[in-house]
């Protein structure tokens, strides 16, 4: 099959599956998300929302987030994975955004990264989820679904990722496509045992196909 036909074949199949696709994590603002996301590095979702009730209402605002030292933040964040050096990052991102944006998460990609802790794909997390911007963040379920059915061949990092993927999605579905591939690796297409029998992309999906070959 052509990848541009696979491709159709998987937004038709993820748009009448998944009609509403959106990030799991609980935010009311940019700057909540930002912190958010820092937070979900190596984490689990579940882990952070439970995190940022009090740590957001200690530290509501970048303003108030710049005064704090590290030390402080990590006694609010000390459950979930490496909380010294997203401790660090946390302050440094809001003393940044203070510095240089003034107070404003930007929607910018190239902007978003010249925050502490904010890489690629946590500059295109914010950028799609509250800008909408066709960004699409690559983490380690994008990866493994995309190179399981099929859409990207021989990607060996998560930028060449990201290029096989927005070369054949359509711009204003970048976004929606983006949670698609999380929430399917998270509870359908999971790292160590797949769950093929609940899937309805087996008769495309060259990891499957692979499988019964191989029976």
């Amino acid at each position: 099959m052509r990848k541009k036909a696979l491709f159709e074949k998987v937004i038709q199949y993820f748009d009448e599956t998944m009609p509403v696709a959106e990030t799991e994590l609980e935010y009311e603002n940019p700057f909540h998300l930002i912190v958010a996301v820092i937070l979900s590095a190596q984490c689990t979702d579940k882990r952070v929302n439970l995190i940022t009730p009090d740590l957001l209402k200690r530290y509501p605002t970048p303003e108030k987030m710049a005064k704090a030292e590290p030390t402080e933040v990590f006694e609010y964040i000390k459950s979930c994975s490496y909380p010294n050096n997203k401790a660090k990052h946390l302050v440094g991102m809001a003393r940044k955004l203070m510095e240089l944006f003034e107070g404003q998460v930007p929607d910018d990609v190239m902007d978003l990264q010249k925050l502490p802790g904010v890489g690629r794909k946590t500059a295109n997390v914010i950028a799609s989820v509250v800008f909408n911007k066709p960004a699409l963040a690559v983490d380690t379920h994008v990866f493994r679904v995309a190179a399981r059915i099929g859409l990207t061949t021989n990607a060996k990092t998560p930028l060449a990722t990201e290029l096989q993927l927005m070369k054949y999605i359509p711009e204003e579905l970048v976004p929606k496509a983006h949670h698609w591939l999380i929430l399917h690796g998270r509870y359908t297409c999971v790292a160590r045992k797949p769950k093929c029998e609940k899937c309805g992309l087996t008769t495309i999906c060259k990891y499957y196909l692979k499988l019964v070959q191989q029976k």
